[in-house]
């Protein structure tokens, strides 16, 4: 299972469930008797934090499709590790960009050919066909709202590059054949595994009120240097030092200085404000400023 670090022994634990989310899972618990499919979404730099822990009560016998979303944010090999990961787990992944709709037309074929199992089995049956009604659940900003937006072409449903935006149920026709149910980003209650939890923040997959960015920059810089062992993750050797012009120097036992570094880089390029170059290191990682990096590789394992 892979494994990160911890924001720091003295940072308060990641926790984030705002009054829309509550609101927003009682809904979907509503709505679920009216869905025949789950299309869940998931960021494809972590694509086991994004998982919820209870996608399974949710799905409960229904079809269901997994979407790896932003493709385009991490190596290609890692896409083809976690293909074949998910493979073994009786899993078939469908792989999008839905910034440029890359796998768009993929996915949506795969959910009308759901849609037609279904109606034949309605057929069997008596009954007349209909479209089907597909769910799209996920985490906060993994996508899902670009994505309907791309299946649609066209702009029905609110997106921006940050959690919460999407904030009540709404159906979406998608021509004849499929309607789709978009959802708020859903949580659980309490996160539990605060590894998973680091991870949601450094994506930008949970409320920034839920950390704090000085404290999450350290942690992705000790991240860093441990990615940078494992060729795959796409972390290039001095890949820091070459962006930002700063070697990342060790402390006497060995492990990356990351405060030493955030406060030299601070100096040079932020007039000495450490929090907005810790807030410069976390943008230019979420918007791939730093090349294609995953968080996370299947049977990676990382010190603790």
């Amino acid at each position: 299972m892979p494994q990160t670090l911890p924001l720091s022994v003295n940072a308060p634990a990641i926790q984030w469930y705002p009054g829309h989310i509550a609101k927003a899972e009682k809904a979907l618990n509503a709505n679920l008797a009216k869905v025949d499919l789950v299309i869940e979404v998931r960021d494809a730099r972590i694509p086991l934090a994004t998982s919820h822990p209870r996608l399974q009560r949710w799905i409960s016998g229904k079809q269901h499709l997994l979407v790896l979303n932003r493709v385009d944010m991490i190596p290609p090999p890692v896409r083809q590790a976690w293909t074949a990961w998910f493979r073994a787990q009786d899993q078939t992944c469908w792989w999008c960009d839905a910034k440029a709709g890359t796998g768009v037309k993929q996915l949506q074929q795969a959910a009308i050919r759901a849609g037609e199992a279904l109606n034949a089995r309605r057929a069997g049956r008596g009954m007349k066909p209909r479209p089907v009604r597909a769910l799209m659940l996920g985490f906060p900003n993994v996508g899902k709202s670009a994505l309907i937006n791309r299946l649609v072409r066209q702009k029905v449903v609110d997106s921006a590059r940050r959690a919460g935006v999407t904030r009540s149920l709404r159906w979406v026709r998608l021509g004849q054949d499929l309607d789709l149910l978009d959802a708020p980003g859903v949580l659980p209650p309490r996160l539990d595994d605060q590894q998973a939890a680091l991870r949601l923040a450094l994506c930008d997959d949970i409320g920034q009120a839920a950390y704090d960015n000085e404290a999450a920059a350290l942690a992705f810089l000790q991240l860093l240097t441990l990615l940078e062992a494992q060729p795959a993750a796409g972390v290039a050797p001095g890949l820091v030092e070459k962006r930002y012009g700063i070697p990342l120097g060790a402390l006497g036992g060995g492990g990356p200085d990351v405060e030493g570094w955030l406060a030299a880089a601070a100096d040079r390029h932020t007039s000495g404000d450490s929090l907005r170059m810790a807030t410069k290191v976390l943008d230019d990682f979420r918007c791939a400023r730093l090349g294609a990096i995953a968080l996370e590789l299947p049977a990676l394992e990382l010190p603790s």
